[in-house]
């Protein structure tokens, strides 16, 4: 069976403000454009659909018209991420399924198996689904939306996460037939994984990351949550956000993976990149004239200018930059002695890095860890 999977889609998430509904569809597009041209039979996505629990109503269009124009070319299945309300994300699950559209939140509610297109699960209960094309191919999904207590309604309890993650691993394994080839598909932070500016820190300084030891024996897993594309171990997978959402990610492919799963295994893998969104750049300059030539020369960029200056700008300069429609963020250091003594140096910094100082500094002690932990979760799923 001929898959593709892609993740972290996040419609809606605007960068410093501005929005990018236009670059949201031409992706998405695009997508469908490869599983057209790819004859993919199941797209698999990830999580993180949307970038917040109430998307607006353009991103919503955005995500209902997207889906069904993928979905004329083959079935889409989606899990939630820890960004949307599985709930909400679920809710047209009645109509969606009817245009081979099927949506899986964390009360993993079978899908409907009716036969509808080219491809289509026959077989389903909770966290798990079997997929049949019209050459009788099938393949095993266990399906693990974003995991947590609170989602899955377990109250507090003495048993460790990696506890918890095996037995939530193992409850979408139980259906899994011998001789059927299956795929792993969840929205987690593996062990090993980089993360990076355009995630919120979720590992809790390590207790939330997912020990490879702890994945199911299958042909490919297919992972959510990290933006930057990447393979852990010997087939686990992220294929990475579909956009440019932060200036760390500048110069990164964005892609979408697609592959073969038979019974032999995974073949035919490939990484196929996104043309459509736009490029990010990070430019630099001793001058507002320089930095905007350096603008100039990047029109179909969004950019991130930094200026090394000696004074401050000049309101016409401030002027002219501002008017440089590419430019989404001016840094500006402005040298001094007092500048150059006492420069806090905040750059790569992690969330519970930041607190930790905070912290420290307020109290004179270090931060307890119960509190630094509520802290992150509140970055988490805020």
């Amino acid at each position: 069976m001929r898959i593709a999977h892609t993740s972290d889609w996040h419609i809606g998430k605007k960068l410093m403000g501005r929005d990018r509904g236009e670059e949201f569809k031409a992706v998405l597009s695009e997508i469908a454009d490869i599983c057209r041209k790819e004859k993919v039979e199941l797209l698999l996505v990830a999580g993180d659909v949307f970038d917040t629990y109430t998307p607006s109503a353009e991103a919503e269009e955005i995500f209902y018209t997207s889906v069904k124009n993928i979905a004329s070319t083959c079935a889409v299945l989606i899990i939630s991420g820890n960004h949307d309300d599985y709930v909400r994300l679920t809710a047209a699950q009645a109509l969606s399924e009817e245009l081979n559209i099927y949506t899986v939140g964390n009360n993993l509610k079978p899908l409907g198996c009716k036969k509808r297109g080219a491809c289509y699960p026959v077989q389903s209960d909770g966290g798990y689904a079997v997929f049949e094309n019209l050459s009788g191919e099938r393949v095993y999904i266990n399906m693990l939306p974003y995991p947590n207590e609170a989602r899955f309604k377990e109250g507090k309890s003495d048993e460790s996460f990696s506890d918890k993650m095996k037995r939530w691993i193992d409850f979408g394994e139980r259906g899994k037939e011998e001789g059927v080839p299956s795929v792993f598909l969840s929205h987690i932070f593996a062990a090993g994984g980089k993360a990076g500016d355009s995630e919120r820190e979720i590992d809790l300084g390590g207790a939330r990351a997912v020990g490879l030891n702890l994945f199911p024996d299958c042909c490919y897993s297919a992972l959510g949550h990290l933006h930057k594309r990447q393979k852990l171990g010997d087939n686990i997978y992220y294929s990475g956000a579909i956009m440019r959402f932060t200036f760390d990610e500048a110069g990164q492919d964005k892609s979408i993976n697609v592959f073969d799963v038979t019974s032999r295994g995974l073949e035919n893998f490939k990484t196929i990149n996104l043309e459509s969104c736009r490029r990010l750049v990070r430019l630099e300059a001793n001058s507002a004239a320089d930095g905007i030539k350096l603008l100039e020369a990047e029109k179909q960029s969004i950019a991130e200018l930094t200026l090394n200056l000696r004074s401050p700008l000049t309101p016409s300069e401030m002027s002219e930059l501002h008017s440089c429609e590419n430019l989404y963020s001016l840094k500006m250091a402005v040298e001094s002695e007092l500048s150059a003594g006492n420069a806090v140096e905040n750059s790569g910094k992690s969330s519970s890095q930041l607190f930790s100082e905070y912290y420290s500094s307020r109290y004179n002690c270090d931060v307890p860890e119960d509190l630094l932990a509520l802290f992150l979760s509140l970055t988490e799923e805020g």
